[in-house]
């Protein structure tokens, strides 16, 4: 079975984004859905987030890139859980905005998450 590393999807009237079934369980431990180093939006999985990303976000209390890092991805940080019946996953106003993203989306596999950004 080839590997998914693209999709492009519509949001619904709620702002729910479908995930590929093939991709379903790369989420089953949660999502973790912050803002990108540019315009677009970082999707990680629960267990990305905790094993490679939040201990980078520990380093030297008094580091301003560290403190920098911090203030990127968790000003409007969300969390929660794959609708797995359907696989939605709802984003926050604050974060499309912030991505541009209004209805069309591209998702795209950057090693370990995923770019969402505004078609």
């Amino acid at each position: 079975m080839a590997t998914i590393d693209y999709f492009e999807r519509k949001l619904d009237d709620k702002r729910r984004l479908s995930i590929p079934s093939e991709l379903r369980s790369e989420f089953k431990s949660g999502v973790v859905v912050t803002q990108g180093f540019k315009k677009y939006l970082h999707l990680y999985s629960l267990e990305v987030w905790n094993k490679q990303v939040e201990p980078e976000l520990k380093g030297n209390i008094l580091d301003e890139g560290t403190a920098d890092l911090n203030v990127k991805f968790r000003q409007g940080k969300i969390e929660g859980k794959l609708d797995l019946k359907q696989g939605r996953l709802t984003f926050e106003r604050h974060l499309l905005s912030y991505a541009g993203i209004k209805q069309n989306v591209i998702a795209i596999r950057a090693g370990d998450y995923w770019r969402i950004m505004a078609k």
